[in-house]
């Protein structure tokens, strides 16, 4: 790795455009869970009137939600199903996003302090979505 041509300022103009467009995904996702929450309550259920909510007695914590619920028609399970098994996928991708951003800029301010170990060092642990590694060698301080 004795050949790397970093432009220090190229790489921290690039984190700017990432960061902003990461910001527009987190904005986009949450969004998306909103507007699917509403798809859900506005989607109503398969059972008539005074069924769809299920009366429960007992006591209740201060501060705490009350026993009752209302029933959880198909649509909704459907939705919220849908975003349970998504999970996994959208929290990778953050975590693909945060691990390329931290190591890039580790590796960047390496590089420029000469220890050409700890940049690739980096690198790898952003490729390899480390950031446990990451956060350890002192990124995103």
């Amino acid at each position: 790795m004795t050949a790397w041509d970093i432009k220090p300022q190229g790489v921290q103009g690039q984190l700017k455009v990432v960061g902003t467009h990461a910001g527009d995904l987190e904005k986009a996702l949450n969004s998306m869970v909103t507007a699917m929450s509403e798809a859900a309550q506005a989607a109503g259920t398969a059972v008539p009137g005074t069924v769809a909510a299920t009366p429960l007695q007992g006591p209740v914590a201060p501060g705490q939600a009350p026993l009752s619920r209302a029933a959880m028609g198909p649509v909704a399970a459907a939705l919220g199903e849908y975003l349970q098994m998504r999970q996994p996928q959208l929290k990778a991708m953050a975590e693909r996003i945060q691990a390329a951003v931290l190591g890039a800029a580790t590796a960047t301010n390496e590089y420029v302090e000469g220890d050409l170990e700890t940049a690739k060092q980096a690198q790898d642990a952003a490729r390899s979505v480390r950031l446990d590694l990451l956060k350890d060698m002192g990124a995103g301080r």
